[in-house]
């Protein structure tokens, strides 16, 4: 364990990283060009207002992954709660037509996966770093890109 990774409260020294995705309901692809850029900064605003360190990120066109540091003050369902809650509303209030796609409804899926980091952050990271670039290539071998109403490609 290097020191620089090591964070302290008044009577805890900490290291906790997490690996996290979850995505938007009915997994509808909504994160491409200005849009995820805003809701990026969105995320990263809710991170400091925890006091989470969020380490790396990637907004893939129909799920986003965090690596995070949490406090272990706090348990990583109530950050997610606080996360999914209040990025929900903070993306209707800036793209009010959002809230019709979703029927009113939260923005996100119920559920996410986490994983704890441990030693492997390089990896993580590294696989966080290239996960668009993986989706992008599947896509490529699976999915014919065209719009079959115009023929242009999408």
């Amino acid at each position: 364990m290097k020191d620089h990774d090591v964070h302290s409260l008044s009577h805890t020294k900490w290291e906790c990283k997490y690996h996290i995705v979850f995505a938007p309901k009915y997994r509808r692809k909504v994160f491409y060009g200005q849009k995820r850029y805003e809701i990026g900064q969105i995320l990263r605003e809710l991170c400091r207002w925890k006091q989470v360190n969020l380490l790396e990120a990637e907004a893939c066109p129909d799920h986003i992954h965090i690596l995070v540091e949490i406090p272990p003050k706090i348990s990583v369902s109530n950050f997610m709660g606080f996360l999914k809650g209040k990025s929900s509303l903070m993306i209707y209030e800036k793209w009010g037509n959002m809230k019709y796609k979703y029927r009113n409804r939260s923005f996100w899926c119920r559920g996410y996966y986490v994983s704890t980091v441990g030693k492997n952050e390089k990896k993580i990271t590294e696989y966080i770093q290239n996960q668009l670039k993986e989706d992008y290539m599947s896509e490529q071998l699976v999915l014919d890109m065209t719009d079959p109403f115009t023929g242009s490609r999408k």
